[in-house]
C-alpha cells in the first residue's frame, strides 16, 4: 500500500511540474535583439578581437614582385625596400587629384628622387593572388643618376589601431546626451574592429552594423544597416545616424573619439569603455 501511495505522490508532483512548464511562455527570439545595452556592452567586451597586427606607426603599406619590393609610409618617414637596398626619406604632403581618389607623394632629397602614386583601384598580387584596394606605382632614381626604376604593385591603408575599441556616445553636436533622449534604453554605442574594418552596436532604438573607410586622416562610416524596430521616439536615433554618416575626419584624445567634417567640428564625441 505504501508503495502505491508513494508512486501516486511522485506522479502528482511530476504532473504539476509539467503543467508549470507549459504555463511559462518561452521568450521570443526578438528578446535577444532587445537585450539591455549594458549586457550587450559586457558581451562585446568579452568577445572583442585582439589586434591582428603589431602597430608600427605606419599608415600605408605596399609591395610588388618581379622584382620584389616593399613601401611603407609613416608620419615621419618613407621607407622603400628593394632587393639591393633600403631607402629612407623624409615624408611629403600628398598631392590629390581633382578627378579621382589618387594621391601622389613627390620626394626629393640630396640623394634621392622618388614619386609615389597611390590610386584607389583594385589590385591583385601576381604571385599570391591577394587582392588589395589600391594600385601603387613607385618611380625612383638616385640624384645625378640617369636610370629611373619603376616599381608597380598593390597596397592598403593601415587603419588606426586606436579605433579598435568599444565607444559610447557622450555628446552630439555639442550637447551632452542621456538615455532618456533615446527612449530610456541607453545612449548609442559601438564596437570598432580594425582587423575587419567593420563596426556594430546600438543606435538608440535599433542594432546597427557597417563598414569603415579609412585613409590617412580620413574616416567614414559607410554601408550602415540596422534592424527595423519601432520606438516611441525615433528622432534622436535619426539625428545620430545622420551625423555618423556625415563624419569624415576623426581625432582620438583623452580616451575619446571625436568625429567631425569640414563643415562642423565634433559632430559626435564618444568615450572609450575602460
Amino acid at each position: 500500500m505504501k508503495k502505491i501511495v508513494f508512486a501516486l505522490t511522485a506522479l502528482l508532483v511530476f504532473s504539476n511540474c509539467a503543467e508549470k512548464k507549459k504555463e511559462t511562455p518561452s521568450e521570443p527570439e526578438e528578446q535577444s535583439v532587445e537585450t539591455s545595452v549594458d549586457t550587450m556592452k559586457k558581451e562585446i567586451k568579452r568577445t572583442i578581437e585582439p589586434l591582428a597586427f603589431e602597430p608600427d606607426g605606419s599608415y600605408f603599406k605596399a609591395n610588388g614582385t618581379e622584382p620584389f619590393w616593399g613601401l611603407t609610409l609613416y608620419e615621419n618617414k618613407v621607407e622603400l625596400k628593394t632587393m639591393e637596398d633600403t631607402i629612407l626619406t623624409p615624408p611629403s604632403e600628398a598631392i590629390k587629384a581633382q578627378d579621382g581618389n589618387i594621391s601622389m607623394y613627390r620626394i626629393q632629397t640630396e640623394a634621392t628622387l622618388m614619386d609615389v602614386i597611390i590610386s584607389h583601384k583594385p589590385c591583385t598580387n601576381a604571385m599570391s593572388g591577394e587582392e588589395s584596394p589600391y594600385t601603387v606605382t613607385v618611380s625612383y632614381k638616385s640624384t645625378g643618376g640617369d636610370e629611373t626604376v619603376v616599381y608597380e604593385g598593390c597596397g592598403s591603408y593601415v587603419t588606426d589601431y586606436r579605433l579598435h575599441d568599444i565607444w559610447v556616445l557622450e555628446s552630439m553636436k555639442g550637447a551632452t546626451v542621456s538615455k532618456e533622449e533615446f527612449n530610456g534604453q541607453d545612449v548609442p554605442n559601438m564596437e570598432v574592429n580594425v582587423n575587419t574594418n567593420r563596426f556594430s552596436g546600438f543606435s538608440g532604438c535599433n542594432r546597427m552594423t557597417g563598414s569603415l573607410f579609412f585613409e590617412n586622416g580620413l574616416l567614414r562610416f559607410s554601408q550602415i544597416a540596422s534592424t527595423r524596430m519601432a520606438c516611441p521616439s525615433m528622432e534622436k536615433e535619426s539625428d545620430f545616424l545622420t551625423a555618423l554618416r556625415a563624419s569624415t575626419t576623426y581625432k582620438v584624445e583623452n580616451n575619446r573619439l571625436y568625429l567631425s567634417n569640414p563643415n562642423e567640428e565634433n559632430l559626435l564625441v564618444f568615450k572609450k569603455i575602460d
